[in-house]
Parts: C-alpha cells; sequence; structure tokens
C-alpha cells in the first residue's frame, strides 16, 4: 500500500549528514527511506532504513523498485552517497579510482534512470545532489575524489538542464568545509567551531525543496564563516 504522505528517499543515510537529512525530513511532515551501503541500526520513527550498495547495478536496481513499489514515485532524493579516496597519485590504484566514481556519479545515475521516471510523470519533485570543494577544484592527494565530484557535478547539471521542465528542480550543494561527526573530528583534529553542522546543513536542503518555481537555485555553495575561499 502507498504511503499518503509525500516520500523523501536519502541516498547515503549513514551517521552524520545522512541520519540527519532523514530526521530533518521526517520532521518536515516526509514519510523517508534512507539507503546505506553499510548496515545502519540507528531507528527513526518515521524513516525506513534499507541495506543496499548503490554502486552495484543489480542491487540498485533492486532495492529502488522495492521503494517504488511500497511507496510510489518519491517528491524529494537527496544524493549523499561518496567514497572519499586521500592519497597521493602515484599510491592511488585504479580500483581506488573506478570505486570512487562508482561510489559518487555512478550511484546518482543509477538512481536517477530508476527513480526519475516516476517523478517527471508525476510533474514534481526535487533532486538534491552533495557535492564537496573537489567537486571545482582538484587539489592534491585528491584524483580519485575529485573525479568522481566533477562527474558528478557534471550530471547534476545535465539532470537539472533536461528535466526542469518536467517540474523536477534539480539542485547541486558545494560543501566548502568539513561536516562535523564523530568520524571527521578523529580524522582531520579541526576546532568543531570551524566545521559544518549536519543538522544546519540539512535546514538548507529543505529550504530548496521549498523553493518556489519561480526562485529555482540549481547550485548552493555552503561553508563556515571562518573558512576561506
Amino acid at each position: 500500500m502507498k504511503n499518503n504522505k509525500a516520500i523523501t528517499v536519502v541516498l547515503g543515510a549513514g551517521p552524520g549528514l545522512g541520519e540527519t537529512l532523514c530526521q530533518t525530513f521526517v520532521e518536515a511532515g516526509y514519510a523517508v527511506v534512507g539507503i546505506n551501503r553499510s548496515q545502519n541500526d540507528t531507528v527513526i520513527p518515521g524513516c525506513d532504513m534499507l541495506q543496499a550498495d548503490l554502486s552495484d547495478s543489480e542491487q540498485a536496481k533492486s532495492v529502488l523498485q522495492s521503494v517504488l513499489d511500497k511507496y510510489g514515485a518519491p517528491e524529494v532524493v537527496v544524493h549523499n552517497t561518496a567514497q572519499l579516496v586521500i592519497k597521493p597519485f602515484l599510491e592511488t590504484t585504479e580500483e581506488d579510482y573506478m570505486q570512487s566514481l562508482q561510489s559518487t556519479s555512478q550511484t546518482l545515475f543509477a538512481a536517477m534512470q530508476a527513480l526519475l521516471p516516476s517523478m517527471a510523470a508525476a510533474g514534481k519533485g526535487a533532486v538534491i545532489v552533495s557535492g564537496a570543494t573537489a567537486s571545482i577544484r582538484g587539489g592534491a592527494k585528491f584524483s580519485a575524489f575529485a573525479s568522481a565530484k566533477f562527474a558528478l557535478r557534471g550530471l547534476t547539471q545535465a539532470l537539472a538542464r533536461e528535466f526542469q521542465l518536467a517540474g523536477i528542480h534539480v539542485a547541486h550543494v558545494l560543501l566548502d568545509g568539513i561536516i562535523d561527526t564523530a568520524k571527521s573530528r578523529e580524522l582531520h583534529s579541526l576546532d568543531p567551531a570551524k566545521m559544518m553542522l549536519p543538522e544546519d546543513i540539512a535546514s538548507q536542503y529543505l529550504a530548496l525543496v521549498n523553493q518556489p518555481k519561480s526562485t529555482w537555485t540549481h547550485e548552493l555553495d555552503l561553508r563556515p564563516s571562518v573558512e576561506g575561499f
């Protein structure tokens, strides 16, 4: 049976931003489906957590079809999957490179192939894509990650231009900073005051979804007030 609430699908619903996005959209009145590569046992009332590796085309088709069968066309899709690889270029393997591409841009491709037809048929919806500084600037030791994020940004732009007339708002959000999570605090040893709060990011994603058609944003860059740019 289809849910009477509007549906949000969060791709990459892991600890940190992913879970926070799920919680934010539940609180905004959506029924939420979170899909994560690894098992996520966090219980968020109103959110159905599923496990699937979206970089595997067969798993992606299966889990996304199950979402359509159970809930119908989503009104919001948030793409938040990525594979962060930080290595000197000559130590970056072909496997590293391909995994980063598959986990980042290929997952959006698979999700949109599965979900956009039903959204376009409904004539409405929003797709919000999480970008990064690496989406517009390739840094040392970020060859794999930057390549994947550049590809993701290009795909997002193409989707925006092709589907806006079908009523689908596609937006790319450039996250220019470190997101405050337990893992990132350990990895970066950065003052939390200089990090991006997941709940603040999620509030901006929700604002994008609620924009009127006369003022759609197609790219939004967010950063802490102390971040240079």
